[in-house]
C-alpha cells in the first residue's frame, strides 16, 4: 500500500463516519429516535478521526511535509466531508505521490532522526502497525474516559 493509497482510504472512511454520525444525528434530533445513532456513528467517526490524524502524521513525515502542512492534513478532518478535497488538492499539487521511504537517499530530509525512525518502522510494518494501534486504542480511551464532546462544565 502506497502513502496516496493509505491516506486516501482513510479520508474516505473519515468522511463516510461524518455521514454517519449526521445521519445518527438527524435521528436523534429530527425523527427522535433515540441516542443509539450518535452513539455508534460517534463512537465509529472518532475512532476514524483519530486514525486519520494518525495516518496524516505518517505520510506527512514520509512525503517531507513542512509542520504546516502536515498540521492542515491532521486538522482537516474537523469539517465535514473535508478530507475528501483536501485529499483531492494534494494529489493534484503531488504531495503523495511516490512509495514508503524504506532507504536513505541524498535528499538531506532523509539524514533526520524522525526520519531514521520512519525507516526503521517501515522496516517492521507489523510492529508499526501495532504501536499504531495501541496509540488509537489508548487516545480512544482517554477520550471516552473524559467523556463526549461538551460534556465537561
Amino acid at each position: 500500500m502506497t502513502p496516496r493509497l493509505l491516506f486516501r482510504s482513510v479520508a474516505i472512511a473519515e468522511a463516510i463516519t461524518w455521514a454517519l454520525l449526521i445521519a445518527g444525528m438527524l435521528m436523534k434530533y429530527v425523527l427522535e429516535a433515540g441516542e443509539i445513532g450518535v452513539q455508534i456513528g460517534g463512537f465509529v467517526h472518532g475512532l476514524v478521526f483519530i486514525a486519520f490524524g494518525m495516518t496524516a502524521l505518517l505520510v506527512g513525515v514520509n512525503q517531507h511535509w513542512n509542520f504546516r502542512l502536515t498540521a492542515i492534513a491532521m486538522v482537516a478532518a474537523i469539517v465535514p466531508f473535508g478530507t475528501i478535497p483536501l485529499d483531492r488538492r494534494f494529489e493534484k499539487n503531488g504531495l503523495l505521490n511516490g512509495e514508503w521511504r524504506q532507504t536513505r537517499t541524498a535528499d538531506p530530509r532523509d539524514h533526520t532522526r524522525v526520519s531514521a525512525l520512519l525507516r526503521w518502522m517501515l522496516a517492521r510494518p507489523v510492529l508499526l502497525a501495532c504501536i499504531m494501534g495501541i496509540a488509537l486504542v489508548s487516545i480512544m480511551a482517554t477520550l471516552l474516559s473524559i467523556g463526549p464532546p461538551g460534556s465537561i462544565s
